[in-house]
């Protein structure tokens, strides 16, 4: 059984897609398409920066999500079947329109607005990020606890792994006692706000507001959401766990480990990097499974040959 899950911000890189496009015309198709839809230049952000350009929220929400739709159109070109998706962050929106949820044209649109209603909320309610690695989350909820202000869980990303987010000065001692609880590791993250934390309430209820004029289907493909680390299909549950993502922390371990004990046993990474494909790796350490990633040309021959040896 396979599930294809996609990436979402920090899988970036200057040059994404450029063999894709360049390679498999439906690729092109949506790049151009996307390009109409949000006004932006996405193909020279993707292929040639400059990377400060890409990596700003606005512009990378829909770039990152325009080559993983384009590795997507490839993939099911070429009969690529999977029981699960599921998209981590804003990779979700790229699951959604893969399922069939949103359509392509919907799924530009939102992606466009949410990254620009992330940026501004960056503005308006500063805050920040850090990444704690080697410290059980157990521990870490304690030290949350101890920390005046407002700083939370955000992304529970693998078994070691874990994503604080909050007001600058609460994120920041948070993380300062993070290492001193004997977290082997703490990285800020480069991001412009607190995102998946309370302080996105202003910019997720604009966002519900439009959500809410998009047309939406029921899943052809059960989606795996961040909120609830569950299957949906329906529509209108999917509508409302959507609403909350910018609030909720993102349940990747939990999503993962559904998936596994769902009976899947093949995870592609459709799109750049891999990032989840590393996340994956750590979350189901010892067990038998295998790993797959496709961007390039290169890339999605071989996870194709693998995925046909496993069949």
């Amino acid at each position: 059984m396979l599930a294809v899950v996609f990436p979402g911000q920090g899988s970036q890189y200057v040059g994404m897609g450029r063999a894709l496009v360049e390679g498999f015309p439906e690729a092109r198709e949506v790049f151009l398409l996307a390009e109409e839809v949000t006004g932006l230049p996405l193909g020279r952000l993707c292929f040639e920066g400059p990377e400060d350009e890409l990596t700003r929220t606005e512009n990378l929400q829909p770039a990152l999500t325009a080559v993983n739709l384009a590795v997507w159109r490839v993939l099911a070109k070429k009969g690529v079947s999977p029981v699960f998706v599921a998209g981590h962050s804003l990779g979700e929106f790229s699951a959604l329109c893969a399922a069939g949820v949103i359509s392509l044209e919907d799924t530009f649109r939102l992606v466009k607005l949410r990254g620009e209603l992330m940026a501004q909320a960056g503005e308006t309610a500063p805050g920040a990020m850090y990444a704690v690695i080697g410290l059980a989350r157990e521990r870490l909820e304690e030290v949350l606890a101890e920390v005046p202000g407002q700083v939370y869980l955000a992304n529970h990303n693998s078994p070691e792994q874990i994503v604080i987010s909050g007001e600058e000065k609460a994120a920041s001692e948070a993380a300062e006692r993070a290492r001193a609880a004997g977290a082997r590791r703490v990285v800020r993250l480069a991001v412009s706000g607190a995102f998946h934390s309370p302080l996105m309430k202003e910019a997720a209820e604009s966002f519900t507001e439009a959500l809410w004029k998009v047309p939406m289907r029921r899943a052809s493909v059960p989606v795996v959401l961040n909120v609830t680390a569950r299957a949906e299909t329906d529509p209108e549950r999917i509508r409302e766990a959507l609403s909350r993502q910018m609030l909720s922390p993102v349940r990747w371990v939990e999503s993962v480990l559904f998936m596994y004990h769902q009976g899947v046993r093949n995870f592609l990474e459709a799109g750049p990097k891999r990032v989840l494909s590393g996340l994956i790796k750590r979350i189901l350490s010892g067990k038998e499974v295998r790993i797959l990633q496709a961007e390039t040309p290169e890339e999605m021959d071989k996870a194709l040959e693998g995925l046909g040896r496993f069949e």
